[in-house]
This record gives C-alpha cells, structure tokens and sequence, in this order.
C-alpha cells in the first residue's frame, strides 16, 4: 500500500511548479530569471504588498533577508523604495516604472497558471484549495513531538593484551 506525501510536501510542490513554471514563462517571453525567493518578493508587490515588514513575513522570512532581496533587486533596476505617504518614517517598495511590464507579465502567466491547475484538478478541488488557503493560519505551531532515544554511554574498551 503507498502511503500520500505529507501535506507539507505537496505544499511544496505546488510552490515549486508554480514558481518553475512562472520562471520558464517569463525566461521564453525574454526576462531575466531571478531567485526563487525573489520571484516570491516580486509576485507579493504585484499583489498589492508593498511594506517589507508584511512581505517578510508572508515569505517566512526575516526582515534582513527582506532587505537583501530588495538590494539585489534594486541594483536589477526592478524595485525601488519610496516613502510611505502614510507614515513618513516608513518605506515601501515599488516597481520601477521600467519593470512595469515584468509586473504585468507575472500577473498575466500566474493568472493563466491558476486557470490550468483549475482544468487540471477541476474545479471543485480548485475552489477547495483556494478557499483552505486563504485564511491566516496563525503564528507557527509547537506541538508535542516525541523525545529523541536515549543514548547508552559507549563502553569502555578494554585494553589488548600483548
């Protein structure tokens, strides 16, 4: 009897083809490919999340990884930072004008991407997983995991005799 992949695995996949197959598209239309946490950073501005504190953490990531991806992603001359207009202490992270198009394009192959995996799984199972995603899962869990086995000191070995 084969036994189903854990969730967590599954989640995983679906990330990476997701990802792989957004990253093949924009490469054949002639991007640059990027990170994948970078391609993750660049779909969450396209989506409307522009502070890095909130980026971080739907990324699970710290906010110093945060400020390296947008180093990196600054010097590509794909983001920039500019004042919040709501908080002049604060900043937010845009697209550059020029990268307008990569942020059209990713919302274009994703939105295609998602409507494939809806024909592929069918709808129901689709809505399904959307609908099981989208709430806050809350902060990360501690549960009870069983201890590792107790070690039997090695013992002493006894000396050869000539």
């Amino acid at each position: 009897m084969q036994h189903q992949p854990a969730l967590m695995i599954r989640l995983s996949g679906l990330l990476f083809w997701f990802d792989e197959s957004l990253q093949s598209s924009l490469a054949k239309a002639g991007y640059v490919p990027v990170t994948r946490t970078q391609s993750m950073f660049l779909l969450c501005l396209a989506a409307g999340e522009n502070r890095p504190s909130r980026i971080a953490s739907l990324l699970g990531v710290s906010r110093q990884a945060v400020s390296h991806i947008i180093t990196d992603l600054t010097r590509r001359g794909l983001i920039s930072l500019a004042v919040d207009p709501n908080d002049a202490r604060a900043r937010i992270v845009e697209y550059r004008y020029d990268a307008q198009d990569l942020r059209r394009a990713a919302i274009k192959v994703t939105s295609e991407l998602e409507a494939l995996l809806e024909r592929r799984i069918g709808s129901d199972a689709f809505r399904s997983l959307r609908a099981g995603l989208t709430p806050e899962w809350g902060e990360a869990a501690l549960v009870e995991a069983p201890p590792p086995p107790a070690t039997a000191e090695p013992k002493p070995r006894r000396a050869k005799r000539a």
